[in-house]
């Protein structure tokens, strides 16, 4: 297979994704909840940390519900799909500095990351949704977190999510057709 093919393969049978947007949508609606709550900010971060963890528990349920291939085995571009997302991890040491440092601002960078670490699908789903989040996200989330309670900004990535999940649905539903 050319490399096109196996983008479009790989597009096709993880369906771009989606059950990773679309479990993100609860990790954003439990950190809301979380930044609502009259925690500190200190126990709202790291229980914003703690969200994280349920994100692949759900992606597998999603998956399995719309029938997507989890796991992508037999296209080689699964790997790199695997290692996107691990890069990620790298990143939220930056985050981790942040909760100490200054406390605040830490959801701000944690949606920030996010936002950036979407890019490289882009190209392994030849994803337009995912090459215009990648960006607006981490500038959108750095206008926003400076100005407004993390709240907003938890609220406001919910949103996106839904939208972003929309859009891939979408995305998704053309491939089929063509």
């Amino acid at each position: 297979m050319t490399i096109d093919e196996l983008i479009k393969d790989c597009s096709r049978r993880q369906k771009k994704g989606l059950h990773f947007i679309m479990s993100s949508v609860v990790i954003w609606a439990l950190i809301l909840g979380i930044h609502l709550s009259g925690m500190n900010i200190e126990l709202k971060n790291l229980l914003t940390f703690c969200c994280s963890a349920v994100l692949f528990p759900i992606a597998w349920t999603v998956a399995k519900v719309l029938h997507i291939d989890f796991e992508g085995k037999g296209n080689p571009l699964s790997k790199a799909g695997i290692l996107f997302s691990v890069n990620q991890m790298l990143y939220i040491l930056i985050a981790m500095w942040v909760y100490a440092a200054v406390p605040q601002k830490m959801l701000m960078v944690y949606a920030m990351i996010f936002g950036a670490h979407l890019m490289p699908f882009s190209w392994l789903y030849n994803s337009k949704s995912y090459l215009v989040l990648s960006i607006v996200v981490p500038i959108g989330a750095l206008i926003i977190g400076l100005f407004y309670e993390p709240w907003v900004l938890a609220a406001l990535m919910m949103v996106v999510e839904i939208v972003f999940s929309f859009l891939l649905y979408q995305e998704c539903n053309k491939l089929n057709y063509n």
